[in-house]
Order: C-alpha cells, then sequence, then structure tokens
C-alpha cells in the first residue's frame, strides 16, 4: 500500500504555506493512489498547545483536506520515539551535550544547514555521563563511517531525479544533530519523523522545500537504523512581497484570518498557489477529537 501524510505541528495557527503543503499533499496522493495520512508532531512541548491541535484540525477540515482513520499524535507515543535511539547508542553514536546556542557561537559553531553546526565541544564525552537535562547528538562521522552512500529518489519539481548522499557534505553542512533535546528530553524533529515515517509505512514524503536540506540526514539515519527510504517530493514555498517564506508569527496570512474575512476554501487554495479542483475526500473515520498535547 502506498502511503504519504500531512504532519503539521501545533505551535500556532496553520497559514498560506500550510494549504500549499496539505493541499500538495494530497494532490500527490492521489496521483499515486496513496493514502493520506493526518500526523500532529507536537513533540515541541514546550511550544505545542492543544488550542492550535483543535484549530488546525478545523482549518484543515473548511479547506477540504481528508485524511483516512485516526492521526497519530506523537507525543502519545513519546517513549517509542525515544527508544529509537537505543541501537544507535548500542554503537557508540550517540553522546551527551550541555552546550547552549551561546556556547557553541562562541566555541566556533558556524551557519550551517541546520543552525550553528556542532564544533564537537561535548563529543568525548561517555552516554553513561549524561547530566540531567543533557541532550543527545548522534556523532555524524563516525556513524557515516564505512557506511554505503545512501540514496533517494526525489520527484518534485525543484531537484527531480535519483540523489545520492554525499557524507563529507552532510558532515560539513548539518553537524552532530541534536536527536533528544537538552532540557525537556523531547524527542528532536530528526529522530521523531524518521520514526514515524517507517512505523505508518510512508511511501511518499511531501513536503515544503525548507526541508530539502534534512534529508540527506533522515535517509542516512533510515539507513543507519535498517529502515525502509520512501520517495520524497519537496514543493515550493509561499512567499511574502520580499520573497520570505510565511512562518506562523505571520498571523495576517493564518487560514483562520482568511476564514473570518469570508474567503471560500478555493479561493484560498488560489491565494496559496494550487489551483486544482479538489480531489475527493478520503475516509476520516473513526471521528478523532483533538485532545491536550
Amino acid at each position: 500500500m502506498r502511503r504519504t501524510r500531512f504532519a503539521p505541528s501545533p505551535t500556532g495557527l496553520l497559514h498560506l504555506g500550510h494549504a500549499r503543503s496539505a493541499l500538495t499533499v494530497q494532490h500527490v496522493g492521489h496521483d499515486v493512489g496513496a493514502e493520506v495520512l493526518l500526523r500532529i508532531e507536537d513533540t515541541d512541548s514546550t511550544r505545542s498547545r492543544p488550542e492550535f491541535e483543535r484549530a488546525l484540525v478545523d482549518d484543515l477540515r473548511w479547506l477540504g483536506f481528508g485524511w483516512s482513520g485516526t492521526p497519530r499524535r506523537q507525543s502519545d507515543h513519546r517513549g517509542g520515539i525515544l527508544a529509537a535511539v537505543d541501537p544507535l547508542a548500542a554503537r557508540g553514536l550517540i553522546y551527551p551535550c550541555s552546550c547552549t546556542r551561546r556556547q557553541i557561537a562562541e566555541a566556533g559553531g558556524t551557519p550551517g544547514t541546520d543552525g550553528l553546526v556542532y564544533p564537537g565541544t561535548c563529543r568525548g564525552r561517555r552516554l553513561s555521563d549524561r547530566q540531567s537535562g543533557d541532550a543527545l547528538r548522534l556523532d555524524l562521522a563516525r556513524a557515516l563511517d564505512g557506511l554505503s552512500p545512501p540514496a533517494f529518489e526525489e520527484t518534485g519539481p525543484l531537484h527531480p531525479g535519483r540523489h545520492e548522499v554525499d557524507p563529507g557534505a552532510l558532515i560539513a553542512g548539518m553537524g552532530d544533530p541534536v536527536l533528544v533535546r537538552k532540557g525537556t528530553g523531547d524527542p528532536a524533529y530528526h529522530l521523531a519523523v524518521v520514526h514515524d515515517d517507517a512505523l505508518q509505512q510512508i511511501t511518499h514524503v511531501v513536503r515544503g522545500a525548507d526541508l530539502w536540506t534534512a534529508t540527506p540526514l533522515h535517509v542516512a539515519m533510515q539507513t543507519l537504523l535498517g529502515l525502509p527510504t520512501p520517495i520524497y517530493h519537496h514543493h515550493d514555498l509561499v512567499r511574502d512581497a520580499h520573497g520570505r517564506r510565511l512562518a506562523k508569527i505571520d498571523g495576517s496570512r493564518a487560514i483562520r484570518r482568511y476564514r473570518e474575512d469570508g474567503l471560500s476554501p478555493p479561493e484560498v487554495a488560489a491565494l496559496a498557489g494550487v489551483a486544482r479542483p479538489p480531489t475527493p475526500k478520503q475516509d476520516r473515520t473513526p471521528v478523532w477529537q483533538a485532545g491536550p498535547s
């Protein structure tokens, strides 16, 4: 069975960029004959809010986005996601890190594809020395050493074709990624998304071009964990008049605001740059209610 998913985070109101992504997921799913799922990526316990979760479900239904079955709320499966670190830790690929962003910058962290590239300050620490509140990082160079270069297929309009992960470029641009967050102990995005895509048997990952640079890491982690690599499709982003991509802080472009102004779902879809007619809705039973994060 082919499956795809839309996976928003309930940390703010959905905006036009989310509308483009959700509808693109729906259209690609229809084109390839895939079941469409909804996943609530609420592993960030400091920012996720139940009111935003309820709003996003309501806005998606209004927009005409359909999904099958019961949405997976990641916070309900926190322990299972965190356990995905265990096989990497058993191979000596995980280490604790107490560094703050300021310390990383002062230690020479340079801008990369996912924030500052970690300079390796804590890389020599043993996992058994982990203190309360420490993050967990993947020793990326050690993990990739001797690994056959992973590859993936991209069907999006920006980078179509087969791509082989360049270990050197990945290490230089990403550094040692955080898999478990400092302070909260929450699963980081890079861990949770790889775990859940495999668990839900996602065959086609459709998402925004802002996540293109994270794909080599995700594919490398899939290889390290013995997980299947889906087909990827990265779509272009909705940008403002200055070329900046929309963010949740730009409340004036929230779907909820357009609804309040009286726009229809097709009009909002057009503003998001999705002009195709809506595809048939998926079966959304059983009924699901957004609850606490």
